[in-house]
């Protein structure tokens, strides 16, 4: 690009770099970054710079074919032949304020970048981008986050990937976000590690939260116990309607789990089972066992999936109570875990049939 001199003297010694300055060409040119609109990694093929009240900054990256075949000195040549044959040129720019440079010899060391784009991601954007990383580049990102945000997005994640997150962390980082999870996918993501790594984990957790992962842990995988998570909203059944709402006040529950306010009574037994907008609408000493739907249906601990899957389908349910064998309630499964479970199976037994069909054509061969 044209330099532009205003002194009739310019210094000549060998140039040192500061420590918050970065080599454009060195560090940007065919690095990842994340385009934050786009919610995806992308690498850099070429940079734009403007003048700027005097000042060159730099405006933009170039992540098209177009900058790619700049560099390669081949851009004039093919937007000629592109024009003679009506093709378009294919040019994408992302603005710099829209750049996360998550490669960690930059953003972590140099820059400094908070990621502050990344966290306001979806965390299921960014589990994605997380997934695309490489391991070093991720770690400087998982550095930057809050665990609440990394338990978000590891939630997000397959298993595999989920696995792999957690074993690049420090066993102390890893049981913050465990705590930061559900129970039940907590459960799930212990119970895929190996034994060595589970424990070290588990020491660092607080107590209540490592006992509620290893309760879930010792259910049967495929069964109600192994679906269920031991957050629910449940209350007793002498209250009113005003003080049930003055209780969960109290407890402030998670939204994701109050789907339903379950009501028990003094042994810890399932006795009903009230929506939120019948609480809402009753009046303040109305007391909740007279609209309450009672006796409500539920699975028992040990039922299996397909049985719990079929309740919650049968019955419209947004959760499905699980009681023990005296009915005293020690969980829920949410419809999204029935649903799962049932997708997976239907995949399953999709690529059951996807194999079988092909070997009977490689045996007609």
């Amino acid at each position: 690009f044209r330099r532009v001199l205003f002194r009739s003297t310019i210094d000549v010694t060998k140039f040192h770099q500061r420590p918050n300055e970065i080599l454009l060409r060195a560090d940007r040119m065919d690095k990842q970054i994340v385009d934050i609109d786009g919610r995806k990694v992308v690498r850099v093929n070429d940079l734009r710079l403007d003048e700027i009240r005097g000042a060159l900054h730099l405006v933009a990256v170039d992540v098209g074919a177009a900058g790619l075949l700049r560099r390669l000195g081949m851009e004039g040549a093919y937007r000629l032949l592109a024009r003679n044959l009506g093709l378009p040129v294919p040019e994408r720019y992302i603005d710099w304020e829209d750049v996360d440079p998550v490669e960690s010899s930059v953003a972590s060391v140099k820059l400094r970048v908070p990621h502050a784009g990344l966290a306001e991601l979806h965390p299921a954007d960014l589990a994605s981008i997380l997934d695309q990383l490489a391991p070093r580049d991720r770690a400087g990102v998982l550095a930057s986050l809050d665990d609440e945000a990394v338990a978000d997005a590891i939630e997000e994640m397959e298993p595999e990937a989920q696995v792999e997150v957690l074993e690049d962390l420090a066993p102390e980082r890893a049981a913050d976000i465990l705590e930061e999870m559900s129970p039940d996918d907590a459960a799930d993501l212990v119970a895929d590690l190996d034994q060595d790594t589970r424990d070290e984990i588990l020491a660092f957790m607080e107590k209540e939260e490592a006992d509620e992962v290893k309760e879930l842990l010792g259910y049967p995988e495929d069964s109600a116990g192994g679906l269920m998570t031991t957050e629910f909203v449940a209350i007793d059944a002498g209250l009113t309607a005003g003080g049930a709402i003055d209780r969960l006040r109290e407890l402030e529950p998670d939204a994701e789990t109050i789907y339903y306010v379950y009501v028990i009574d003094e042994e810890g037994r399932l006795a009903g089972v009230l929506s939120l907008r019948d609480l809402i609408v009753a009046r303040p000493a109305t007391p909740i066992a007279d609209f309450m739907i009672k006796e409500p249906v539920a699975v028992l601990v040990t039922a299996g999936q397909d049985e719990v899957a079929e309740v919650v389908a049968k019955y419209n349910l947004l959760a499905a109570p699980v009681v023990d064998d005296e009915r005293r309630l020690v969980g829920i499964v949410t419809v999204d875990d029935a649903i799962d479970t049932r997708s997976e199976e239907h995949t399953s037994e999709l690529q059951s049939h996807h194999d079988l069909v092909c070997r009977l054509l490689l045996e007609k061969k």
